[in-house]
Parts: structure tokens; C-alpha cells; sequence
């Protein structure tokens, strides 16, 4: 065959230029990556893999969200847990004065006086117990129900909380529901709150340690759930925690770029860059050469 050189078209420069286009393409790309750190940062990357790592991500916005609520939770059980725990000492200070008071020739007026502060106190740990707005000791009871995991399918989980089981009463004053609020099983006419030893006989004394015994028991009963109550979220927040980093890393797989492959990717189409202008160098300068001949 022969070569044809042409002033009108030079070929060789037009192949050049196309290579040293698609060099700067591909750079660009790559540029992008190791700026981003990431493969595919938009739809038009891979659409397939950005949709599954937009839908991952927005799960992990979601997953954030449960464990924010999960710590607020574990608050709000701590917090409750611990007036109980305080509620159980100051109902055995009621208890011991009923055991001073059931002995003959005790000081009852003075007893009163002791068991009158203690009910104060009890009003008070279970008035104060708030958290959030949420109350689980001054209530007329109801089923809580706190967040405890998020699904897409199946949506939001929840770990309930019965409150009328830790239920302390219901009012402040004239409180007639709850471990102390109600009325005694065995001394009816008052509660816990209410009793008053200073016309007592010896049997209502003896009853009164009977609806005391009770309601210590209830209480005990009541922190024991709650103590769960925090166990479980707290190992709920451990898998929501280990969830988030699953999927974070899942997301990772799909969409961030290999630094290293990266690195050496640009160091190669920089050396290609170089080549491309150089050879589109030597095809313009053809064209020179050509005139020469006229010359």
C-alpha cells in the first residue's frame, strides 16, 4: 500500500486527539474516586448498586434513629428502677415502725410522726420520678411502648412496659390505685400512704405489716421487671449497633472506590496523558513537514 498524506485531513491528528479525550475521561473518573472515595457516587456510576446503597443507607439513617431512642429508653427505665430501689428502703422504714409500734407501751404519736414523713417521701420519689413527660410510678397504669428495632418490612418494634404493675398510686393527694395508693387487703380502711398507728389496736397494727409486706413485695417485683427492661435494651442497642456497622460496611463494598487500584489507575492514564499530547505533537507537526516539500 501507499502513504497519502493530507493538508485537509489529517487523520493520525484526529485518532490522537479522540485517544487523548478518552484519557481525559477516564482521569476525570478516577479523580473523582480518589477525591470522593467513592466508585459510584451517582445513579449514572452503576444504577443497580446505587440503588441498593441508597436504600442500605437510608436504613442506616433509620437504625440511627432506634438508637437514639433505645438510649432514651435505657434513661427513662434507669431512672424509674431507681425510684423503686429508693421506694423499697423507705417502705422498710415504714415497716420497721410498724414492728416499734406493735410493741405495748410504745410512743405511738412519735411513731406516727416518723411513718407520716416516710409516706411524704414516698409521695415525693414517685411524683419526681419523670422522665421525657413519662411517668411509670405516678400513673393509673397503661401499657408504654418504647422503640426497640426498625425493619423496612415489618417497619417499628417495640419493647412494652405494663405501668400498672409499677404503678406506685395514681394522685398525690386522695390517691386510691397503685401498690401504695390502694386501699390494704388486710387493714382496708386505709393505704399504705394513709395508715395512721395512733388509735390503732394490736390487730390492725398486725394488718398494717401485712399490707406493708405486700406491697414491699410488689415493688421488689416491679424493679425486677424494669431491671430486665434495661438488660433488653441495652443488648438491643449492642445488635442495632452491630447492625449499623454490617450495613455501613455492606454500602462500603458497593460503592467505595480501592485506593490503591485507584492510585496506581491514575498514575498510569497520567503517563497515557503525557504519551496522547505528545503524539498529537508529532501528527501537527506532520502538517509542517508536508510544506516543507512545497518549499
Amino acid at each position: 500500500g501507499h502513504l497519502m498524506s493530507s493538508i485537509l485531513t489529517n487523520t493520525s491528528a484526529m485518532t490522537g486527539f479522540a485517544a487523548l479525550m478518552h484519557t481525559q475521561s477516564n482521569l476525570a473518573k478516577i479523580q473523582t474516586q480518589i477525591s470522593t472515595g467513592l466508585r459510584i457516587s451517582t445513579a449514572a456510576d452503576n444504577s443497580s448498586y446505587w440503588s441498593v446503597a441508597t436504600k442500605m443507607n437510608s436504613n442506616i439513617g433509620a437504625l440511627g434513629a432506634v438508637s437514639d431512642a433505645l438510649s432514651e429508653s435505657s434513661s427513662l427505665v434507669s431512672t424509674m428502677s431507681s425510684a423503686l430501689t429508693s421506694a423499697l428502703s423507705v417502705v422498710s422504714v415504714i415497716k420497721n415502725d410498724l414492728v416499734s409500734a406493735s410493741n405495748p407501751g410504745a410512743d405511738l404519736t412519735k411513731i406516727q410522726s416518723d411513718i407520716s414523713a416516710q409516706q411524704a417521701i414516698l409521695i415525693s420519689i414517685g411524683s419526681s420520678a419523670s422522665f421525657n413527660g413519662q411517668n411509670f410510678l405516678q400513673t393509673t397504669g397503661g401499657i408504654v411502648n418504647l422503640v426497640s428495632s426498625y425493619d423496612p418490612t415489618a417497619g417499628v418494634s417495640f419493647l412494652s412496659v405494663d405501668t400498672s404493675s409499677t404503678a406506685l398510686f395514681d394522685a398525690t393527694n386522695g390517691a386510691t390505685s397503685g401498690i401504695l395508693g390502694a386501699s390494704g387487703a388486710n387493714f382496708s380502711s386505709a393505704s399504705i400512704l394513709t395508715l395512721n398507728v395512733t388509735q390503732a389496736t394490736s390487730a390492725d397494727i398486725a394488718n398494717m405489716l401485712k399490707d406493708v409486706d405486700a406491697a414491699y413485695s410488689s415493688i421488689t417485683t416491679a424493679a425486677t421487671t424494669l431491671g430486665a427492661m434495661t438488660t433488653s435494651l441495652s443488648t438491643q442497642q449492642a445488635f442495632i449497633s452491630n447492625l449499623t456497622d454490617s450495613l455501613t460496611t455492606g454500602v462500603g463494598s458497593l460503592v467505595d472506590a480501592n485506593m490503591d487500584e485507584a492510585a496506581t489507575k491514575l498514575a498510569a492514564l497520567q503517563v497515557q496523558q503525557q504519551l496522547g499530547v505528545q503524539a498529537l505533537s508529532i501528527s501537527n507537526s506532520n502538517t509542517q513537514l508536508i510544506l516543507k516539500l512545497f518549499q
